[in-house]
């Protein structure tokens, strides 16, 4: 789909010293699907927000025990 879009000069030049003039729409379609993503990304974090209690877990005495018996069970893991 074609659409018009407004940059200023100052980016369109940065874009092309990146992507050259002739790779501008894959390098403005390239950054909106990063931006998408980090989107996508940050709302997945947010709906996630306060799902977990802040207490009631096996690692609430010592987080650090518990972090290295779950390593030590794995059997994907070296060492």
């Amino acid at each position: 789909m074609r659409l018009h879009i407004s940059l200023d000069d100052e980016l369109v030049a940065e874009v092309d010293r990146y992507s050259g003039p002739r790779g501008r729409s894959a390098f403005v379609a390239a950054a909106v699907a990063d931006a998408l993503d980090h989107a996508r990304r940050l709302a997945l974090f947010d709906s996630a927000a306060g799902s977990i209690s802040d207490t009631g877990h096996d690692w609430d005495d010592d987080p650090a025990a518990w972090v290295a018996a779950q390593r030590r069970e794995d059997p994907r893991r070296v060492g």
